[in-house]
């Protein structure tokens, strides 16, 4: 859909406003705005966050402080966004009384402004791009923008009705966009609930339906196929922790590249930039990776985490953070059947503390090699990841699709918040339209 302009434009004399219709105000923010710099304690004003979706109850996850003291206040209808340039984007109109960090900026309108405008102007990209690039700092990567830096943007607003029809017009239009995203999402959410069914299913039932079934005596895995085995790890592969990091051999005559733990994600391996450290003979014996090599993250925040090594450089090793695991008896096992037990066993919280079995948040190799897994024979195991690697290659394509579909979805809303808060395009009729 396209929409109309202004009849007639004017110069901003600023480039991030360039032109604006001609009966908008163009003036600095201070003009628009005071700054409210009450300080406050939590303890009588609730604490909030402000975050991309705007300002919320404080989070669970928000880091605390000892200083609940030393806060600002925010009233109901100040606009709210946080100084620092790693959070930009975090900003919006408050809907409730709090207290905020001192690192935040809080904003009262004056009375011709329009708080719902506001909000939709000042998290605008085109003006949080403005807002931190008249920021300061120290380092090239995170700065702060002040108020004393932000009290100079300036501004193009219109009259106080023509600030409802715009704001009307976008939280009608990006509701429209937010429910569209939405089932996107949920659609991602189903297709990654059905991965995880046709690997859990393959890797503990196999595909024959009609297969006699046994216990398979642990109590997460539950019954499995007759004919197969269930055994420890260590029974079938050998499983070698990686090399020490050691800052006093990232020079020397045998520099080998290696691999960190991020990275190794789920069924990818990066092999650009990768550092470098002296491996002497012992150690490029131990630590080199062989084609068909599992790798599995030791623990962290992803315990479990898998890839397998097929051979993507010709010579490469691996931090103490991984594990390597190695089928001991390729007549035995397949190495891709694992990788999918892998993936099963770790969405299945195995290998996370509070899953269905008692583990902690660390995956040393002594408990790697003690888990137990179902094992069918080996051509049922390639025949399984085969399978698998069909199947989930399908539903990874559906959910690539489906996650272009929100960006392509997100950038759409930017832009029409974009284009409408700063006169690019005239609602005021389609508006009208609407509401008669």
């Amino acid at each position: 859909m396209s929409f109309p302009r202004y009849s007639k434009y004017k110069e901003s004399g600023v480039e991030w406003l360039a032109q604006v219709p001609e009966h908008w105000e163009v003036r600095r923010l201070a003009s628009f705005f005071d700054e409210r710099r009450e300080k406050v304690s939590d303890k009588d004003y609730p604490a909030l966050s402000v975050t991309k979706n705007g300002i919320l109850p404080q989070l669970e996850t928000a880091a605390k402080t000892d200083d609940g003291d030393n806060r600002k206040r925010v009233c109901v209808g100040d606009f709210v966004i946080n100084s620092r340039s790693d959070r930009k984007g975090s900003a919006g109109v408050s809907h409730a009384d709090g207290s905020v960090s001192l690192i935040c900026t809080v904003l009262k309108p004056r009375s011709q402004i329009v708080p719902r405008f506001i909000h939709h102007l000042l998290r605008s990209v085109p003006f949080q791009e403005e807002f931190y690039r008249n920021g300061k700092g120290i380092v090239a990567d995170l700065w702060s923008t002040n108020y004393g830096e932000m009290r100079n943007i300036v501004l193009g607003i219109p009259d106080a009705s023509e600030q409802t029809a715009i704001a009307d017009f976008l939280d009608v239009e990006t509701a429209k966009i937010d429910g569209l995203i939405a089932e996107q999402e949920r659609l991602i959410e189903l297709l990654k609930e059905k991965r995880q069914a046709v690997i859990s299913h393959a890797v503990t039932k196999g595909l024959n339906p009609d297969a006699p079934m046994k216990d398979s005596g642990v109590e997460w895995i539950g019954k499995v196929p007759e004919h197969w085995t269930v055994s420890a790890l260590s029974y079938r592969y050998s499983v070698q922790l990686g090399k020490m990091l050691d800052s006093s051999k990232i020079t020397g005559e045998h520099l080998r590249p290696y691999l960190r733990v991020f990275d190794v994600q789920w069924g990818e391996i990066n092999t650009e930039d990768l550092p470098v450290m002296d491996f002497d003979e012992d150690d490029r014996r131990k630590f080199a990776l062989k084609e068909g090599d599992l790798l599995v993250n030791e623990g962290g925040s992803y315990p479990g985490r898998s890839a397998l090594w097929l051979g993507q450089m010709d010579e490469c090793y691996y931090q103490k953070a991984l594990h390597r695991v190695r089928v001991i008896n390729s007549e035995s096992d397949e190495a891709r059947f694992l990788y999918f037990l892998m993936v099963w066993a770790a969405n299945y919280g195995v290998f996370s503390a509070g899953g269905n079995e008692a583990t902690i948040e660390h995956l040393p190799a002594e408990k790697l090699r003690r888990h137990r897994f179902p094992f069918p024979p080996v051509a049922e195991q390639r025949d399984l990841a085969d399978f698998l690697y069909q199947e989930t290659a399908k539903l990874d394509t559906l959910t690539a699709e489906a996650q272009k579909a929100i960006t392509l979805l997100q950038e759409r809303r930017s832009a029409l918040i974009s284009a409408a808060v700063t006169g690019q395009i005239d609602v005021r009729s389609i508006h009208h339209q609407e509401a008669a």
